[in-house]
């Protein structure tokens, strides 16, 4: 990538917190294991021929490596639905001194999240972050990460201008049943840059040349495999 063309995010600590904190890391180097492993063909029963697995779906790829992971601070172990952590670092003023921290269910009443008798947690985050002007920060999930025990609640924010401060994450702890260590690290949400534009929209109705570039792109696409990649995918890094 050009020079030019390189936007930077810009993460800041409290003082004494430097040493300490795993610092936010480029999705793509933060794929988890089972990615990593899974086979790129499997055999289709249904089919009866070798089909290629979401390892080798280019936009799977694409998302999932795009924009940085904020990364847990440290093992979070849960027993019985009491979290316990070994974290209590000396810093500044009245900044939080606990990986997480919780909302009551009342903020989430009428929606998906809410449990009566089950609070909201809000992973903490000790990291200011400045976005370039005019981008804001798409703040969610780690994408397609249903194997994690909880779902990050997703929050776009104007980085550019709120960074004073640190954004804190709020999840829904799906997995009550989930007993054992969360470890440091393990990526608690995924964001990504996002330039703030107005757009609008227009509908049409295909016709001319453009109904035979469909019929013709489908039929490339049932024929060989690889043609988004070789022939529309950008490149991303």
């Amino acid at each position: 990538m050009e020079q030019a063309n390189q936007l930077t995010l810009k993460f800041r600590c409290p003082p004494g917190l430097e040493n300490l904190l795993p610092h936010p890391i480029p999705a793509v180097r933060g794929l988890p294991d089972w990615f990593k492993t899974m086979p790129q063909q499997v055999f289709n029963p249904t089919t009866g021929v070798n089909d290629m697995t979401i390892k080798k779906c280019p936009p799977v790829i694409d998302a999932m490596t795009c924009g940085y992971l904020m990364p847990l601070v440290t093992d979070l172990e849960v027993r019985d639905g009491e979290f316990r952590w070994d974290f209590a670092p000396g810093f500044i003023s009245d900044f939080s001194r606990s990986p997480i921290g919780f909302h009551d269910s009342s903020q989430v009443t009428g929606s998906p999240f809410f449990r009566e008798d089950q609070f909201v947690i809000k992973f903490n985050c000790f990291w200011n972050i400045e976005a370039p002007p005019g981008y804001s920060l798409l703040f969610t999930h780690p994408f397609n990460r249903v194997d994690l025990p909880f779902t990050t609640l997703t929050g776009l924010v104007d980085c550019d201008r709120f960074h004073r401060t640190s954004v804190n994450f709020p999840a829904h702890w799906h997995d009550v049943n989930f007993n054992g260590v969360l470890p440091k690290g393990t990526p608690v949400a995924q964001f990504v840059p996002v330039k703030r534009e107005i757009w609008t929209e227009r509908f049409e109705v295909l016709s001319g040349d453009a109904v035979g570039d469909m019929t013709k792109t489908r039929f490339d696409i049932g024929q060989e495999s690889g043609v988004y990649r070789h022939q529309f995918r950008s490149p991303k890094r």
